[in-house]
C-alpha cells in the first residue's frame, strides 16, 4: 500500500483495474486494503487528520489528509532513515522510478546535502530480472510455475511445480509465497536460490485467504529447542523468530525456537558456539544437531 498510494493520488481516478496490473494484486484484494485506508492518520484522528478514499463505478481516488501540506520537520539521523527507506520502497514492483516518491526522495536529499544514488544504495538480493518477471507474470496470471530451486537445509537442487500468489520482499531479499505440489502445503522461496524458471499454461485458483507474507511460520508439529543465550548471542532474539523470551540472572536468556529443518539448528549452534548453551526441546533433534557439529570439529581436527 505505501506504493500504491501515491500512485494513484497522482491520478485522477484510475481504474481498479489498472491498479491491479500496475502492482500485481487482485481486485478484491486491492479494495479490502484501500477500505483500510481510512483508519491510517494521526491523533485526534478527526477528518483533516485521515486519508480519504473514495471507490466507484470501478474507479478510485486517494486524497491525502491535510496535515501532509504541512512542514515535515526532521532530524538529519530520521532524514537519513527516511531516504534509506524511501530507496528500498523504490525496488519494489510497480512502484515508478520517476514518480512522485522519487521525486520526493531527490528534494529530500537535496535538503540533507546529501547525493541520494551515492549515499543511499539499497539492494534487495542478487535476484536475475528473468526469474523475477517470469514469477511476478505468473502471480498476475494465475499460471503455475516449474521452478529448479536450491533447498538450503537440506543442501539440494530440486524441480518443483508451483501455484505462485506473490512476489515480495523482506529482510532485504526476494520471496516467493506459493503452494508446492512436491510437498502439498504452503511455502516460502527465496527468489536468489531459484535457478532455473518455467512458466506452465496449467492456471489455478488462488486461495479465498491469502496466506500470510511472514519469513517464517512454524508448524505445530515442528519440535522445539530450548537454548541459553549469554550477551553476546542476544542478536538471536532480533535475527530469528523465537517464541518464547525469559532473562535469566547474570546476563543470561533463555529462548524457545521452533526448529523446521536439523541443518538449520546444526548452523546455529556452530555460529554460537560458547555463547549458547542447548537447554531443553527435542532431545532426538538437538542431541543430533550437537552430534553432528561435534563430528565437525573433530574432523577439521
Amino acid at each position: 500500500m505505501l506504493a500504491v498510494v501515491p500512485w494513484v493520488a497522482a491520478r485522477e481516478g484510475p481504474t481498479l483495474e489498472e491498479v491491479c496490473a500496475r502492482f500485481g494484486c487482485r481486485e478484491q484484494e486491492l479494495v479490502d486494503d484501500l477500505q483500510m485506508l481510512f483508519l491510517c492518520g494521526l491523533h485526534p484522528y478527526t477528518p483533516d487528520m485521515l486519508i480519504d478514499v473514495d471507490i466507484a463505478d470501478g474507479r478510485v481516488w486517494i486524497r491525502y489528509a491535510e496535515f501532509f501540506a504541512r512542514p515535515l520537520r526532521l532530524t538529519a539521523a530520521e532524514g537519513l532513515a527516511l531516504l534509506a527507506a524511501g530507496k528500498a520502497l523504490l525496488s519494489t514492483q510497480g512502484t515508478d522510478p520517476e514518480g512522485p516518491l522519487a521525486r520526493g526522495l531527490g528534494k529530500l536529499a537535496a535538503t540533507l546535502g546529501v547525493n541520494a544514488d551515492d549515499a543511499v544504495e539499497i539492494s534487495l538480493g542478487p535476484v536475475p530480472k528473468h526469474a523475477l518477471d517470469v514469477l511476478s507474470d505468473a502471480v498476475a496470471g494465475r499460471h503455475q510455475v516449474e521452478i529448479e530451486y536450491y533447498a538450503f537445509g537440506r543442501d539440494e537442487w530440486s524441480w518443483r511445480v508451483v501455484d505462485p500468489y506473490a512476489v515480495f520482499s523482506a529482510g532485504g531479499q526476494w520471496y516467493l509465497s506459493a503452494y508446492c505440489h512436491k510437498v502439498n502445503d504452503e511455502r516460502l522461496f527465496r527468489v536468489d536460490r531459484v535457478r532455473e524458471t518455467r512458466r506452465l499454461d496449467v492456471e489455478f485458483e488462488p486461495p479465498s485467504v491469502q496466506p500470510e507474507l511472514s519469513l517464517f511460520r512454524p508448524r505445530p508439529e515442528d519440535p522445539r529447542v530450548i537454548l541459553e543465550l549469554d550477551r553476546s548471542a542476544r542478536w538471536v532474539i532480533e535475527q530469528y523468530p523465537v517464541e518464547k523470551v525469559e532473562e535469566r540472572k547474570a546476563g543470561i536468556t533463555r529462548v524457545t525456537l521452533a526448529v523446521s529443518e536439523r541443518a538449520w539448528l546444526e548452523r546455529l549452534l556452530l555460529r554460537l558456539g560458547p555463547a549458547a548453551t542447548l537447554v531443553d526441546g527435542d532431545r532426538e533433534v538437538a542431541a543430533g544437531a550437537a552430534r553432528r557439529v561435534l563430528r565437525r570439529y573433530s574432523l577439521t581436527i
